[in-house]
């Protein structure tokens, strides 16, 4: 199935469970492919395939090492391995998004699937793999992977700075969204494992000298990646503003948790069961009020931690947002007397337990009567 004619000429095809584009001429190709990696003028084609063979199962290596599988896959999509570059990825071809943005003789597309709900960390996070073997086997496939082709020439250093650009904006598509690691409490910068591919048209009479923030081809590289990661991220899994309009999704990357909420819960010798416990607390996840009070109360932390803000500014505004959350909804506030983030942590969470105990007992009183 053919899915667009890119500016370039070249054509964006998606077939075998891969997004696949044959050049029609030689390009300049940038990548951090396993195979035919780096920077390369002899491609002649790139793709990004999806490695998944279903839900619930496990990616199977078709070849000894991720190259030789890498290859296989190649192979079985019709290009030639010696002359192709390609990124794996547990993402569906079908959720691909392509956004173009052009500005008088300039054209730069972003072809990217990808999603972090698992994967996705900050960058400098703690990390347990490190096993130095053997070069030829060692990759995974990627999570957010993104293809950027731009119908201009460039030098082979800029299409490295093209990367960083685009790096920059899946990083600021992230942030927007508020999407948290699964690694520490941070903000995701991106998944573990994401790959880029930079295509550039050195047979454009456009030649171009500059690809970051300061150039317009910076600018469309960011207005064209930043909106497609959003939407190849929203189709993938729902992740979205919307989606993250929640209390526990954004207390999720804190460690707290609708099951941790309950241990805290039946500890403190709560008597609803399980599923009236949950109800009461997902009534209570989307709450305007409580979200917005939730959102800046955590961004509190995260200032806390950058070192932005002392812990007596935190402890403060802490107990203020404490305060107007609790009159809203008619309970007693905790009270912070240090601003260390377990005992933040701690204080929102007995907040919102207080919150669900009243609504349940309300419940409770209600259904007696």
């Amino acid at each position: 199935m053919k899915l667009c004619t890119l500016s370039t000429g070249d054509h964006v095809y998606r077939y075998y469970k891969s997004i696949v584009i044959p050049f029609e001429q030689p390009r300049k190709v940038a990548s951090t492919a396993v195979v035919n990696g780096g920077y390369r003028e002899d491609l002649t084609a790139v793709f990004n395939n999806d490695c998944n063979p279903g839900a619930g199962m496990s990616s199977i290596m078709r070849g000894p090492t991720y190259q030789e599988h890498m290859r296989i896959i190649t192979e079985e999509i019709g290009l030639d391995p010696a002359t192709t570059a390609g990124m794996g990825t547990a993402a569906s071809m079908q959720n691909v998004a392509i956004h173009t943005q052009t500005y008088e003789n300039l054209t730069v597309t972003a072809i990217v699937t990808g999603g972090v709900e698992v994967n996705g960390g900050r960058v400098g996070d703690p990390a347990d793999y490190f096993k130095p073997i053997d070069k030829s086997t060692l990759e995974k496939p990627g999570t957010i992977n993104i293809i950027l082709v731009i119908d201009a020439d460039l030098p082979p250093g800029m299409l490295n700075r093209a990367m960083v650009t685009c790096t920059e904006a899946k990083t600021a598509a992230l942030q927007e969204l508020m999407a948290g690691s699964n690694y520490s409490n941070g903000l995701a910068t991106g998944s573990g494992t994401d790959q880029t591919i930079v295509v550039a048209n050195p047979a454009s009479p456009l030649y171009l000298e500059s690809a970051g923030k300061h150039s317009k081809l910076g600018e469309l590289i960011g207005r064209t990646v930043l909106p497609a990661v959003k939407e190849a991220l929203f189709k993938q899994s729902g992740l979205s503003p919307r989606h993250q309009h929640s209390l526990l999704r954004r207390l999720k990357r804190f460690g707290i948790k609708e099951e941790s909420m309950w241990q805290v819960y039946i500890a403190e010798g709560g008597q609803v069961i399980k599923p009236k416990f949950l109800s009461q607390l997902y009534q209570l996840d989307g709450d305007n009020h409580l979200v917005t009070y939730t959102t800046l109360y955590i961004h509190l932390l995260d200032q806390l931690q950058w070192e932005l803000l002392s812990g007596e500014e935190v402890r403060e505004t802490g107990n203020e947002l404490l305060a107007a959350a609790a009159a809203r909804f008619g309970v007693a506030a905790p009270v912070l007397t240090t601003a260390g983030l377990d005992t933040c942590l701690q204080a929102w969470q007995a907040l919102l337990l207080t919150i669900v105990k009243t609504n349940i007992k309300t419940t409770c009183t209600d259904c007696s009567n």
